[in-house]
């Protein structure tokens, strides 16, 4: 059983999940933030939780040895676990913003760990279903198109310079992910990897957020589409259907942080599939509140269309033990919560 483990990304939408789990089951663990006041943001959400949560400060995770001194701890540590990546499209003004973050800053934190903590024995990576998924193939096809853990996305990286932001985030995942299976491969470290990749993460905040504004990608796009809208409105698209409940999310990252099977593999973390649609249904028959502000669409309606793709978590399921949260428990979940967002935005 691990018991020091580094965070990086604490304070984001999936790093503060993970975060509360490994405190809840007992671990002494350094949170990983780019600033002070970051910190002390996290431990107004963490409070009381004594010397098992200590911060490291790192406010550029590209810098060369950017993670050199907080990869050392007394005592030191057996597990990180790298969540740290950008996801917020409204503060990229430049692919690079993508592409550079999500590469050097992985590469960073291996080389920093491969020199200066010698204990560290596994390593676990937050990548996503973007570095699996082929975006430019149609979505639905006979027979379906079922994505597992040995397809990669085709984003070459001149398209990813040269597209869209979309294009960029899918290729700043492939490419970070690459990187580091690459590093174990040629440096043969001290440590093994194993890396995880959910589609669309969405669910209840863990961390605090002092209005709708802050909210991370797709929790804002569920508020801006099904709750801060109206009954006539049209179906919001689908965009990518398939999801899973970050706190699943962050239930695998501590099973692929502790679990000996996990060592050196891949896993697709995906609850299935949903439609705009459904959501829509699940919020309108849930909360009566909702009723003349989420779209109706036509109630009962699949919105899929026929055989489109799945991502597949049988080797998740299997390796790991998961088990994944219905859409109800998702969705009502997390619909509530921004409803009192937005009360606290309004007051």
């Amino acid at each position: 059983m691990a018991k020091r483990i580094l965070l990086t990304g604490a304070n984001g939408f999936v790093g503060s999940h993970i975060l509360d789990q490994l405190l809840s089951l007992g671990y002494s663990v350094r949170s990983i933030v780019r600033s002070e006041s970051k910190a002390q943001q996290v431990l107004v959400d963490f409070p009381n939780h004594g010397t098992k949560l200590d911060f490291g400060i790192v406010a550029d995770i590209t810098a060369p040895g950017a993670f050199d001194e907080v990869v050392q701890s007394t005592p030191p540590f057996d597990t990180v676990i790298h969540t740290a990546s950008p996801f917020l499209y409204r503060v990229i003004s430049d692919n690079r913003e993508f592409l550079d973050p999500a590469i050097k800053g992985t590469l960073e934190v291996l080389k920093s760990i491969k020199a200066h903590a010698p204990t560290v024995k596994r390593v676990v990576i937050t990548s996503s279903c973007a570095a699996i998924i082929n975006f430019a193939a149609p979505a639905n096809t006979t027979p379906q198109k079922v994505y597992i853990e040995e397809d990669w996305n085709p984003t070459t990286w001149d398209g990813a310079l040269t597209g869209t932001p979309n294009n960029a985030y899918q290729a700043s995942k492939k490419f970070a992910e690459l990187s580091a299976w690459d590093f174990i491969e040629k440096e043969k470290p001290n440590f093994d990897l194993a890396t995880l990749a959910p589609p669309m993460v969405y669910g209840p905040l863990r961390h605090s957020v002092r209005s709708v504004k802050e909210l991370n990608q797709s929790n804002s796009r569920i508020y801006d589409l099904f709750i801060n809208s109206k009954r006539d409105a049209d179906e919001p698209p689908n965009g990518l259907h398939t999801y899973v409940d970050v706190r699943d999310v962050a239930t695998a990252h501590i099973k692929a942080a502790t679990l000996p099977d996990a060592s050196g593999q891949r896993f697709v973390i995906c609850a299935g599939q949903v439609s705009s649609q459904q959501i829509s249904d699940i919020l309108r028959k849930d909360i009566p509140e909702l009723t003349d502000r989420t779209p109706e669409g036509t109630p009962g309606k699949d919105g899929l269309g026929e055989n489109a793709f799945d991502c597949s978590s049988e080797k998740a399921k299997k390796v790991l033990g998961m088990t994944f949260r219905s859409k109800e428990e998702t969705f009502v979940e997390l619909a509530r919560q921004l409803l009192e967002i937005e009360k606290q935005t309004k007051a």
